[in-house]
């Protein structure tokens, strides 16, 4: 862990022009600077750095953050490994918390290993390109399958010899402990202490992580041997854990991200293949079912999966299970399914990356769709499998979490299926979890401005969607973020006691009770509460800054501002500022965050006056109809106050 002194001495010196600039062609436009985003492509710049408050802004794709943020995007890092990476641009050193003995010992297994799979794939790969048998054997089969050398040496391929243990016997000389290489799998160890390696005889294929370490193995055995299995993998271990590995991420990760998409096909060669046709944003799950891990890794670098299949019906249908995962996780997932014969090794060989293009192009088709056509293909006219289908199809689309798209492929279903679409969502809400319509609870405010329930300060009131306040709550962050610290007015005319911005929200908030929904903002408000007394607090800083990734991104995105006014306007209209519009501006933004919450209570309350009338229960009506009554009177002040501008005298 990277200590804060450490972490702002870092991020001091990256200043945001200095390391984008390293990237992208700028050109001064009024205090900012101007190019094209590195991030999508793009001909007329919308890519915006700000020196001055240290932050890009692409307001075509929407990405944004400070230096570090382009670091972890453009180089696809972890936030740790990104001010690593500029520490070593501006020869900082990097403090570190101190270890206990029993973390240090875990991470000295760790490096142990790494260093040991480090060796194993310069073994393999040195085997390979200058062994008689690596050249004669590995080398052969390779350039049989149609690699190229340049593509051979980019994966780090290599070969593991015949002999019983002689890559053992290599990294023992080496130097390397046989614990390690055990733990690692590279070594098989019996009860007498003999040893074996696991990978004989064998074409090797090294696993790299995210950042590009060799985590892993997986080897081909070349000989037709009916008792030995075609692949062998390393097994899992302290640094390998196969459900949170892709095959090809490493080299993957910047073309995904560029080309806005992610193919995924089933092993080692279909990734080799497609990266030598230029087709470079694929990866595998080598050959295990797709597992929340892995979605989640794709999900980093995009929302949009193609599936690749070879048309092998039983292989499609035992991988229909995966594809459901990415639904759930939100990703956009389309299928591809190759003409017969093919599989994306070998029809990527006979393909160059414009005409895979264009072939994916015209017949990849949306995942519900394809699913619903081939499980109907299955059922034929049997009613039985038919209404199993239906209800496949139905758990399919139950776990999508846009309602709006959720919406349209019930639509679509219902026409595939000759289904009613009520029915469908009939058995959708049968499905979903009550989770899924969780309503959030909000403390009503305990002074006469808000009226109150019987139960007193603890009562709730029900919020039925997480992002109805979001608005609203992002416009007071933003005036706590750029001006949290201005003292706005005067708390005594005579002794003139200051108060800031951040004094009168908090008071503001604090004295209705009122609680932000959105997780993020939570957090940051929380954050500020406790940190806006303390001496020298900058809040644009400290949150731009922020540990927790989601929350710098955020206040990025609060202090970007689209347009600069040029000079011309300038000099013909002075136009007010936000800092010179605070008087008007902060009650503002408190007030329509109470406004917005009334407008939420008086929908419930009107709900539960229909509820009350049908039951006929006439004393629930009366006491609900008051509250309403209450409810409607503060609207009324409410919109008023915002009707008209608010004076603060200083």
């Amino acid at each position: 862990m990277i200590d804060q002194p450490t972490i702002d001495r870092i991020t001091e010196a990256a200043q945001i022009q200095d390391v984008v600039g390293d990237y992208v062609t700028l050109r001064k436009r009024g205090v900012n600077l101007l190019g094209l985003c590195p991030f999508h492509g793009e001909k007329t710049p919308s890519f915006t750095v700000s020196p001055a408050k240290g932050i890009f802004k692409c307001f075509g794709c929407g990405k944004g953050g400070n230096s570090v943020h382009f670091i972890m995007e453009h180089e696809q890092l972890n936030y740790t490994d990104a001010l690593k990476y500029l520490a070593r641009k501006y020869h900082i050193e990097v403090q570190e918390r101190e270890l206990s003995p029993e973390e240090m010992a875990v991470r000295n297994d760790r490096e142990s290993m790494f260093l040991v799979n480090e060796f194993a794939q310069k073994h393999f790969t040195s085997t390979l390109h200058n062994h008689i048998d690596g050249k004669s054997i590995g080398l052969a089969y390779f350039r049989e399958r149609g690699f190229r050398d340049d593509i051979v040496q980019k994966f780090q391929l290599g070969y593991s010899l015949e002999q019983r243990d002689a890559f053992t016997q290599a990294a023992l000389k080496a130097g390397y402990n046989k614990e390690y290489l055990v733990k690692t799998g590279l070594t098989l160890e019996n009860e007498s202490g003999q040893t074996t390696d696991r990978f004989r005889g064998r074409v090797m294929f090294p696993v790299h992580s995210l950042s590009g370490k060799v985590v892993a193995f997986g080897g081909r055995i070349l000989k037709k041997d009916d008792k030995m299995a075609k692949y062998v993998n390393s097994p899992e271990s302290e640094i390998y854990h196969k459900s949170n590995e892709l095959y090809g991420i490493y080299f993957s990760k910047q073309a995904i991200v560029k080309q806005e998409r992610c193919f995924l096909v089933e092993g080692y060669t279909d990734v080799i293949s497609m990266h030598q046709s230029g087709i470079e944003n694929v990866v595998a799950s080598s050959g295990t079912s797709l597992t929340p891990g892995q979605i989640r890794l794709i999900h980093r670098f995009t929302e949009n999966v193609t599936v690749i299949y070879d048309g092998d019906a039983a292989g499609i249908k035992a991988s229909i299970r995966g594809i459901d995962l990415l639904l759930e996780e939100g990703l956009n997932i389309k299928v591809l399914l190759l003409p017969d014969g093919d599989d994306p090794d070998s029809f990527a060989r006979k393909t160059n990356a414009s005409d895979f293009i264009e072939y994916v192009e015209r017949n990849a088709s949306d995942f519900i769709r394809f699913k619903t056509n081939l499980l109907l293909n299955d059922a034929g006219n049997d009613p039985v499998k038919r209404a199993g289908l239906v209800l496949d199809i139905v758990r399919s689309i139950s776990i999508i979490p846009n309602t709006a798209i959720r919406g349209e492929y019930v639509k679509e279903c219902s026409t595939l299926l000759n289904v009613d679409e009520q029915m469908l969502y009939y058995e959708i809400n049968k499905l979903k979890n009550s989770d899924n319509e969780k309503l959030a609870t909000r403390r009503q405010p305990e002074n006469a401005d808000m009226p109150q329930s019987e139960e007193g300060d603890n009562s709730v009131t029900r919020i039925t969607s997480s992002s109805k306040f979001e608005d609203q709550e992002r416009n007071i962050l933003q005036i706590l973020v750029k001006h949290g610290e201005v003292v706005f007015c005067f708390a005594d005319q005579e002794e003139k006691i200051p108060v800031t911005v951040g004094d009168f929200i908090l008071e503001e908030l604090e004295r209705d009770k009122l609680l932000f929904y959105n997780e993020i903002h939570v957090l940051m408000l929380e954050e500020y509460k406790l940190q806006h007394k303390q001496e020298g607090f900058e809040a644009e800083r400290f949150f731009l800054y922020h540990p927790n990734s989601q929350i710098s991104l955020l206040t990025a995105d609060l202090i970007s501002e689209k347009y600069t006014l040029s000079k011309i306007h300038s000099k013909i209209k002075k136009i007010e500022s936000d800092a010179e519009r605070l008087i008007e501006l902060v009650p503002r933004v408190v007030y329509e965050f109470k406004n917005s919450l009334i407008l939420d209570m008086i929908k419930q309350k009107l709900i539960e006056l229909k509820a009350a009338n049908d039951s006929k229960d006439t004393e629930l009506f009366s006491r609900i109809m008051q509250d309403w009554d209450q409810l409607e009177n503060v609207k009324k002040q409410l919109s008023k106050t915002l009707g008209e501008r608010i004076i603060i005298k200083l």
